[in-house]
């Protein structure tokens, strides 16, 4: 019996439509540790409440779809400033794990809060992207994936853009790569330091919205969460680079892992890869020699 291609190739635009949602939020997650040092845990459950803002802007309060992904996205970036300042500035100057600890807890809070307010049962995300079927040659995609896939490549160009030329992702930019220069040319670091978790908020909460529109929303959303981690750590927890190529790499690995060998297989292949990546090179495919590991 022959290889079948065909289902190869529907599997890997699969994974390359899931690499790309745990690129950009992967993003997300670089930024802020760039900037301010910070492993933020909490990175899953951040993408949930955005996904859920959404959902509460368009069903809970009548919102147009779009105007609600605005809503949810200005929310989702103030959500990120409130936390950084409450609770990640007063932390400044402790040692990394207390910090880390901090994360951990906002994590638990997250989950906690959107149960409190939505319950704990599944939701289904108001439809926005077009349900037309997508062949690729012979290869059939679903709708979602591709779409949500064109969004994703789209919204991580704006990013780099952004941070390319924009005043003040040049200032962030700049922070990470040594404060203490920053301060000498009249930057201001904490304002950097809220702006690294606005902004890495505004964008979880876009990949959120993504995730719920294909697979719908949940609490358990923040599971998403543990496979960035092993993206942004295999990677290089300092490395935009990293991000990108580490997040199409490992989605493209659980397809390959879920559809040829069973589902049981996608988390196994995916620590798999952290374990390797880990011995091989400690500090991430990209990442710098230098950094502190928790």
């Amino acid at each position: 019996m022959g290889f079948d291609w065909l289902f190869f190739a529907e599997v890997t635009l699969a994974g390359l439509g899931t690499g790309g949602l745990y690129a950009l939020t992967a993003l997300a997650f670089v930024i802020i540790f760039k900037s301010t040092g910070v492993v933020n845990l909490a990175i899953g459950e951040m993408l949930m409440l955005g996904a859920y803002l959404c959902f509460g802007f368009a069903v809970d309060l009548g919102l147009p779809i779009w105007l609600a992904i605005v809503a949810a996205i200005i929310v989702g970036g103030l959500a990120g400033g409130l936390i950084e300042r409450l609770t990640i500035r007063p932390m400044v100057g402790e040692s990394p794990i207390s910090t880390f600890m901090i994360t951990v807890g906002l994590a638990a809070v997250l989950v906690g809060l959107v149960e409190l307010v939505w319950t704990a049962s599944p939701r289904r995300m108001p439809a926005f992207l077009p349900d037309d079927a997508i062949f690729i040659g012979e290869a059939f995609v679903p709708s979602k994936v591709f779409y949500g896939f064109l969004v994703t490549a789209l919204l991580i160009a704006i990013v780099l853009l952004v941070f390319r030329y924009w005043r003040g992702g040049v200032a962030l930019r700049a922070t990470a790569f040594d404060q203490a220069a920053a301060y000498s040319m009249g930057i201001n670091v904490p304002r950097v330091f809220s702006l690294s978790w606005i902004v890495a908020a505004m964008i979880a909460t876009m990949a959120g919205i993504l995730v719920g529109a294909v697979g719908g929303i949940s609490p358990s959303m923040g599971v998403f969460g543990l496979s960035v981690l092993v993206v942004v750590i295999a990677g290089g927890l300092d490395s935009v680079l990293g991000a990108l190529v580490a997040g199409l790499a490992i989605g493209l690995i659980e397809a390959w892992a879920s559809g040829f060998l069973g589902g049981e297989f996608k988390i196994v292949a995916t620590f798999m890869i952290l374990i390797a990546v880990l011995m091989i090179r400690p500090y991430g495919l990209f990442g710098t020699r230098e950094i502190e590991r928790l």
